[in-house]
């Protein structure tokens, strides 16, 4: 299969065919085969974060989704061998529908999983994938501005500790929202 084949665009660009030929690259393994050959992206946008770094943001479509959580963490990191200077995350491509006005033609109700707040609490879900998220808290400053707290499952913060400010800034680039990561502290 050829790199062309796993990008789900018209007019892929640069970057995609090169990652899509990684794609290709890590199939050609014997280990890896049966899981990568079904699979493929839609898109990829390339973010800037904080020193120096980029961040590659791979959009899949909603329905393989769970198919790339099956290889996602070596996945992740065969890509991130690759790509040295980059962080990749996995997110899935979703539609936010808009409220339906009074005047709308709309028939159908809006399903609830098209709102913003659920599309955001998604991407925040496919952004830290390894890990789970414990907890949420919204801290309300003076100015009016919103910071989002969000708590991640301790077992899993080496894997994920070094991307924290990635996520942060990838985070606030897709919805606008402030977010901080914290891994709390094991007590015992």
């Amino acid at each position: 299969m050829s790199a062309a084949h796993k990008i789900l665009s018209d007019k892929p660009t640069e970057l995609e065919l090169k990652v899509a030929q990684a794609f290709v690259d890590l199939e050609s393994q014997a280990d890896l085969k049966a899981e990568l050959r079904p699979l493929q992206f839609k898109s990829i946008k390339e973010i800037d974060v904080t020193g120096g770094k980029k961040a590659l943001a791979v959009f899949v479509p909603c329905p393989s989704l769970p198919a790339y959580h099956k290889v996602q963490i070596r996945l992740t990191r065969e890509l991130e061998k690759k790509f040295p200077d980059r962080h990749v995350v996995f997110l899935a491509e979703r539609r936010i529908l808009p409220k339906p006005a009074r005047g709308s033609r709309q028939l159908q109700k809006r399903p609830r999983s098209r709102t913003l707040t659920a599309v955001h609490d998604k991407i925040l879900e496919d952004l830290v994938f390894p890990t789970e998220i414990v907890g949420k808290r919204v801290r309300y400053l003076v100015g009016g501005n919103k910071i989002h707290k969000v708590l991640l499952d301790s077992k899993d913060s080496t894997s994920v500790d070094y991307k924290l400010e990635s996520f942060q800034q990838l985070y606030s680039k897709l919805t606008g929202k402030q977010v901080v990561f914290e891994i709390p502290g094991e007590t015992h």
